[in-house]
């Protein structure tokens, strides 16, 4: 018998996220009431706003620093109240305003729909804190999300971003990465999920490499870059390839794959100790990063 790749932990927590979990064929509806099924009461403390028309949940901090976060499900399942509790840790670890994104999701709202509305919310976190450190952060599709902000506010009149912080990002349509084969089932983020949500995020018959920051043809000039991978995860390979496209381009990007985990392992932020780690690295990160950017106007 081939030993289980995952921890106990984490194998608990996945076996129990997956239970239930419907199939792909099950549809939106049905997958978004599994993606809401484990939420409990939301404590206070954050507020709901508009930014530029899109929905915002902010978590006000007493650092400069500035998160907007676009959160994953596939572009189709999970909102502001499922990352409730992410976007909490990320904000108590670091002291930063974390602006959560409640973008546009598919299939009702196709790409590049998301995309534009996580923009809609970046030029809004830049006009409402000017000179303020920006970093574009985002978990899978959020990750997603995260990076297409990125290479569009590199364009001429883009706001600074100084930093992306990318889970576990959904970054190239083609899965082609040994990794999209090895754990394509069993370990709860399955590639036939994949697959379908990427049908829904871009339609039938529409073109997904437009909507694929992997392939981006050009990744230089972008902001430094820190990736927080899961080993058993289908989204892996994608994850390091990206990455390597990034240093290779003269962009700062550091790596962390947690070994036995699997993909969305920091839901079990407070359960799992791997996921407390990677979170308390991120926040390090975060302020290293902007403690090197101290000086320079807007990042």
């Amino acid at each position: 018998m081939t030993a289980d790749p995952l921890t106990p932990g984490a194998r608990a927590l996945c076996d129990a996220l997956s239970a239930g979990f419907p199939r792909p064929g099950a549809g939106a509806a049905a997958l978004r009431a599994a993606a809401r099924a484990h939420l409990g009461a939301l404590p206070p403390g954050a507020t709901d706003t508009e930014a530029g028309g899109v929905p915002v949940r902010v978590y006000a901090g007493a650092a400069g620093l500035v998160v907007v976060f676009a959160h994953g499900g596939g572009w189709v399942l999970c909102d502001l109240d499922t990352h409730d509790r992410l976007c909490r840790a990320l904000a108590s670890r670091t002291g930063a305003t974390v602006v959560s994104v409640g973008y546009r999701r598919a299939p009702e709202h196709r790409f590049p729909a998301a995309e534009d509305d996580v923009y809609t919310a970046l030029g809004w976190a830049a006009a409402r804190y000017p000179g303020r450190p920006l970093v574009l952060a985002g978990d899978s599709s959020g990750g997603n999300l995260a990076a297409a902000a990125a290479l569009r506010a590199r364009g001429p009149g883009g706001p600074e971003v100084a930093g992306q912080l990318l889970f576990y990002p959904v970054l190239d349509h083609r899965l082609a990465g040994a990794s999209a084969e090895t754990y394509a089932e069993g370990f709860f983020h399955t590639t036939a999920h994949m697959r379908w949500y990427w049908e829904q995020y871009v339609g039938p018959g529409g073109d997904p490499a437009p909507a694929s920051p992997g392939l981006a043809p050009d990744v230089a000039g972008l902001p430094p870059a820190l990736f927080v991978l899961a080993d058993c995860d289908p989204l892996r390979d994608e994850g390091l390839a990206y990455a390597r496209r990034l240093s290779a381009a003269g962009v700062p990007a550091q790596v962390r794959v947690h070994t036995g985990m699997f993909h969305g392992f920091l839901g079990g932020a407070g359960v799992l100790p791997e996921a407390d780690e990677a979170l308390d690295g991120a926040a390090d990160w975060l302020g290293r990063l902007t403690d090197r950017g101290a000086g320079r106007p807007g990042g």
